[in-house]
């Protein structure tokens, strides 16, 4: 489980495909990590198989790399970090689990004097889902919708 409060931004190190599978690489400044430990790469569960000082790898299956923004991350590409939830941790944000329903995308941006609002696209099969007031994580960031319709719906960031 996550919160959806990005922690760090990572770098894409390298993408190694295998037929439909592919092994990521992930350049950060975290200095340890378990073999198996989680953790939310732009809003995905990952775990993490290798690593060492600065730098974590871990594997995306085929349905990863379909269902996430993963499959269109290449080398030097800037991905969102975050380490799994303790018991002991303020929630702060909402509770994500990194299971990837789908890929959205903007539709459209406008300034609302310092604030922005972003509008996004998802799926149909997504759309009955999201629900004005309530939460959504895009590339893992933890976000209240503010609107929805059809399958549209949009987020007010404020600065």
């Amino acid at each position: 489980m996550f919160t959806g409060l990005v922690e760090t931004v990572g770098t894409v190190a390298r993408i190694e495909r295998r037929g439909v599978d592919a092994t990521i690489r992930i350049a950060c400044t975290y200095d340890h990590y378990e073999h198996g430990e989680s953790i939310a790469v732009d809003g995905c569960c990952l775990s993490v198989t290798a690593s060492g000082k600065g730098w974590f790898s871990a594997e995306a299956s085929a349905e990863t790399l379909r269902l996430t923004a993963l499959g269109d991350r290449a080398s030097g590409d800037p991905v969102h970090l975050e380490r799994a939830m303790t018991p002991d941790r303020r929630l702060g944000g909402h509770l994500v689990t990194g299971h990837v329903d789908g890929v959205g995308r903007v539709v459209s941006q406008e300034k609302l004097g310092e604030a922005l609002e972003v509008t996004f696209e998802v799926p149909l099969a997504l759309a009955p889902f999201v629900a004005p007031k309530g939460s959504i994580a895009i590339d893992g960031v933890s976000l209240t919708v503010n609107r929805a319709a059809g399958t549209r719906f949009d987020v007010v960031l404020v600065p």
